[in-house]
């Protein structure tokens, strides 16, 4: 690694510190009364890739992990399948505290976490954001003001196809969490994923 990447790298490493304090102390809404923890972003600083899921599991919150409960071992499989490897990645989620119930996201839930989120981003500079299901999806597309969600398009119209402005490139995929209830999708879904790989295999060129 040259010395500037370095110098830049513990530079990320030390931006990250700080807001993951301001993560870990969030009370904006209500879920900070029912988390254990509420989930910091985890991975490599220097992931070209930057996956957003909705929110912490039971597991995850249990654990203070990313992806360590029966969604996780689905993620693993997909990363395994497509030949990525987890420590290369940086895994996040939109909302930083487990949703009781796993019940859907509150807008209030959404827009307090949002900074942390945006911040997440400006540390991290990924050349592609994966947003993780609708609700991510619809986020991520809402920061970058791409209207295809708000336009009529459904998330099954547009997930596994690459989007992008000016800024960033955005590749909308299933959470892994659909496969525990549509097994079936497993294929379809793999060969998705293996798209990821072929991105970073042509580098910033796609």
């Amino acid at each position: 690694m040259e010395q500037y990447d370095l110098f830049e790298s513990i530079e990320k490493h030390e931006s990250l510190d700080v807001l993951n304090y301001q993560i870990r102390a969030c009370e904006r809404c209500s879920l900070s009364l029912t988390r254990k923890h509420a989930l910091t972003g985890e991975g490599d600083v220097d992931a070209r890739i930057m996956f957003v899921a909705l929110s912490p599991g039971a597991k995850e919150d249990s654990q203070n992990r990313m992806f360590v409960g029966p969604s996780g071992q689905v993620f693993n499989k997909l990363l395994y399948a497509a030949g990525i490897d987890r420590k290369l990645v940086f895994m996040t989620n939109l909302v930083k505290c487990m949703l009781p119930k796993n019940r859907k996201p509150n807008v209030d839930e959404i827009e307090a976490c949002s900074q942390f989120l945006n911040e997440e981003i400006s540390i991290i500079q990924p050349e592609v954001i994966v947003p993780l299901g609708a609700y991510a999806t619809n986020a991520i597309l809402t920061k970058y003001k791409i209207d295809k969600l708000s336009a009529g398009m459904s998330f099954a119209n547009i997930n596994g196809r690459i989007l992008s402005n000016e800024n960033i490139k955005i590749f909308p995929l299933p959470h892994p969490a659909a496969l525990l209830y549509n097994p079936s999708f497993e294929p379809e879904t793999i060969e998705k994923y293996k798209k990821i790989k072929t991105f970073l295999q042509m580098g910033k060129n796609f």
